[in-house]
């Protein structure tokens, strides 16, 4: 059989589709899916996933994404059989809590020599690498507090005065991550028994504790209360949206938590696990954190969005997140035991 001009085009066509099927088919192959949980938000994960494995071909981020109490759970009871293979955005205090149990692979990245000190888990290897740290703030509504004659609060006790009675609100700190480390940030820096009598006094002062990290400083924002015990990134965002409220570091300090990543002991993927994480400690990978938080892990990128309150990061205390790890459970049967009538429904 002869081909024509038009047939022999078309062979070539046909060949040149078929290596291209069998190229892609090959590449698809040579893939490693990378099983990774995750506490980082919706919005964040096609943006991360696009980025790493852009200069990493050869790896396949397969999330599984929830809640961080659901995540450390759901990895605690899988302790015996790990499912996955990295964990890259969850609590610090969480990845403290796997590394005590023995459940994390020793690793550090190079270019975590790169990174603030404290954004390093203390050991050598590493146990863990940090990301991006939050923190909590008071979100304080000028407008409201100026009908009431109420001053603005510059210490964390004047939270406790009695103008501000049924005016304050914070996160329920066994539901949210900053509601947490904002009462671990009170016990450290206060000591435990004078923590607590703190907390006996504010107690009487909070119309509810939210289920949300981001709810008081909204609360505030709309005028709902005078002040919201909150997320940082949320008081910043509401007031630049144009909500009267200025945002407040209480002069002993501030209450923080980071997100960190680590590899899962036992990973059968360990190399394609280790090509992650050393990703996620580059200057590239702190720029795109930047989008989300205002403190990141490389000292070369300045992330604080507008309203972002000076002199947040300085404010931020020395906070031991072995010990938030520790004595979380014995800490929450406690504020559940003192303050959970306030709680607001579920």
């Amino acid at each position: 059989m002869r081909f024509g001009t038009a047939g022999k085009l078309l062979a070539v066509a046909g060949v040149a589709a078929l290596a291209a099927v069998g190229a892609a088919t090959q590449a698809a192959a040579q893939k490693t899916q990378v099983t990774v949980y995750t506490a980082l938000e919706n919005d964040q994960l096609g943006p991360y996933k696009q980025a790493l494995e852009a200069e990493n071909p050869t790896i396949d981020i397969v999330w599984l994404r929830d809640s961080t109490g659901v995540v450390t759970a759901r990895f605690m009871a899988e302790k015996d059989n790990p499912r996955a293979d990295v964990v890259w955005g969850l609590a610090a205090s969480s990845m403290a809590l796997f590394d005590a149990n023995g459940l994390l692979e020793p690793y550090t990245p190079p270019a975590t020599k790169d990174l603030k000190p404290l954004f390093r888990s203390g050991k050598t290897p590493d146990s863990w690498v940090g990301m991006d740290a939050f923190l909590a703030v008071v979100c304080f509504n000028n407008a409201e507090a100026a009908k009431a004659k109420a001053p603005k609060p510059v210490t964390w006790d004047d939270l406790t005065k009695p103008e501000f009675k049924g005016q304050v609100v914070m996160p329920h700190p066994a539901s949210s991550g900053t509601g947490y480390l904002t009462i671990a940030a009170w016990l450290q820096m206060m000591g435990e028994e004078k923590g607590w009598q703190y907390m006996d006094k504010l107690h009487d002062n909070i119309a509810v504790y939210t289920h949300s990290g981001s709810a008081p400083c909204v609360q505030a924002a709309r005028g709902e209360r005078l002040i919201g015990i909150g997320f940082d990134m949320r008081g910043a965002s509401e007031k630049t949206k144009g909500a009267p409220i200025e945002v407040v570091v209480p002069k002993e300090g501030v209450g923080w938590e980071m997100e960190a990543t680590g590899i899962v002991k036992g990973t059968k993927n360990l190399e394609a696990a280790q090509k992650l994480v050393d990703w996620t400690v580059t200057k590239k990978a702190s720029e795109l954190y930047g989008k989300f938080y205002a403190v990141v892990a490389h000292p070369d990128v300045k992330a604080a969005p507008p309203n972002w309150p000076d002199g947040a990061e300085q404010a931020m205390i020395k906070n031991d997140i072995n010990w938030m790890a520790s004595n979380r459970e014995r800490i929450l049967a406690e504020w559940t035991k003192r303050y959970d009538a306030k709680s607001a429904p579920r």
